[in-house]
């Protein structure tokens, strides 16, 4: 044996982790930290070194309301499997109760209801959303921290050993499931960090806690918090069982722009695939996109109705366009911002477009297509139409 002493780089990761990686990136904002844990855990279930008899990966998600701990959780799901609604998510605020435990797991035999109770954690549930080419699982246990003893025994198992009995003493096997825990203790006291009481904090700092931009010292404090509260809130044999408790900052200015835009982008893609018959494109101006994120976010819940205030603010009034027939096929539509009556208000700007032209003035690709090529087809007529009407003249 000849010893060549090749050296080797442990930092890169495969193509499939980078693809996941980057698909993290554009969906979440904000939360670099978490992002790397979870293409870290699934490399190594990739390469099966993942330890036997374990989840996959057992998170526990600490921080603010609205800053994205559920969202990349559905991320996660959506990169991996193509499905963001692939996550069976436990509402821990359900199971305050022991008794409440068998909606879970089922009623044991002899029990009122053991036939007719079907438990929300059966071996079908979590295996529902396995595809040919990765059969992994998603559970995310929401708000941990209000669960019941009886949850908290459950978990236990497995987080531990990876195995659930049920009612009826059938096994479930969590071996290829990613376990998620969420949970806002701290919360509060992160908040008090970043946004000290008037008179203790210089005015340049306090301008820059209010956009968002938290320095080194200042996250590593905010972390060490919210990491303290969980170690006051939960017991050693929990914590010892996590892969990993992950931090998430609250969102500042630059990442809430982020988000809406995001969000925006899907609202696009929406229009794409939902209006077939009279596919447009809405853009909205900066004006237009600062009234929404006054309108959607705040220091207390994030980025958590910024969705709500799109919905009702551009989505409900385009539905009216288009019921009325004021929108039509090849449309460009600009949303702005009418300083004056202190609303939006929504411009024709263009109208004819061929797809692929509204596609560039939106800066969003072209829809996927799952039927069979059927949404292609429709996009394209307005293109076709045009064509038509050229040859005529």
């Amino acid at each position: 044996m000849t010893r060549i002493g090749i050296p080797l780089d442990p930092n890169r990761t495969g193509r499939d982790s980078e693809a996941l990686e980057r698909n993290l990136k554009r969906l979440v904002v904000g939360q670099d930290e978490a992002i790397r844990q979870i293409v870290s855990m699934y490399q190594m279930f990739q390469t099966g070194l993942n330890p036997a008899n374990r989840p996959v990966a057992n998170f526990l998600f600490l921080g603010p309301t609205g800053s994205g701990k559920t969202r990349i959780v559905e991320a996660t799901a959506e990169s991996l499997v193509g499905n963001a609604r692939a996550v069976i998510k436990i509402d821990c605020a359900e199971f305050q109760h022991s008794h409440e435990i068998a909606k879970l797991i089922g009623s044991p035999p002899g029990y009122l209801g053991h036939r007719e109770t079907h438990p929300l954690l059966s071996q079908e549930a979590i295996d529902q959303f396995h595809t040919d080419k990765i059969k992994l699982s998603f559970v995310l246990f929401d708000e941990i921290e209000k669960a019941s003893d009886a949850l908290w025994n459950l978990l236990l198992g497995i987080l531990d050993k990876a195995t659930l009995t049920l009612g009826d003493n059938r096994k479930v096997d969590f071996s290829r499931a990613m376990i998620f825990m969420t949970s806002n203790l701290g919360a509060s006291e992160m908040s008090s960090i970043l946004s000290p009481k008037l008179g203790f904090t210089a005015p340049e700092q306090a301008e820059r806690a209010a956009a968002g931009e938290i320095d080194e010292d200042t996250a590593s404090k905010m972390s060490r918090t919210a990491i303290e509260a969980a170690r006051r809130k939960f017991t050693p044999e929990f914590i010892n069982r996590l892969d990993k408790i992950v931090v998430f900052r609250p969102l500042g200015e630059e990442e809430l722009r982020k988000i809406l835009d995001i969000e925006l982008q899907m609202v696009q893609e929406r229009i794409f695939l939902s209006s077939m018959d009279r596919p447009f494109v809405l853009t909205v101006t900066d004006a237009g996109k600062m009234h929404l994120l006054r309108e959607g976010t705040d220091a207390k819940y994030g980025a958590r109705h910024l969705k709500r205030a799109i919905e009702r603010s551009v989505v409900q009034p385009v539905s009216n366009l288009l019921a009325t027939g004021q929108v039509r096929a090849g449309d460009w539509i600009s949303v702005d911002y009418d300083h004056g009556a202190g609303t939006l208000t929504f411009l024709r700007e263009a109208e004819g477009l061929p797809i692929h032209k509204m596609a560039e003035i939106a800066g969003t690709p072209l829809p996927r297509i799952d039927a069979a090529g059927a949404a292609q087809a429709v996009l394209e007529e307005p293109r076709t139409q045009s064509a038509r009407s050229s040859k005529r003249g």
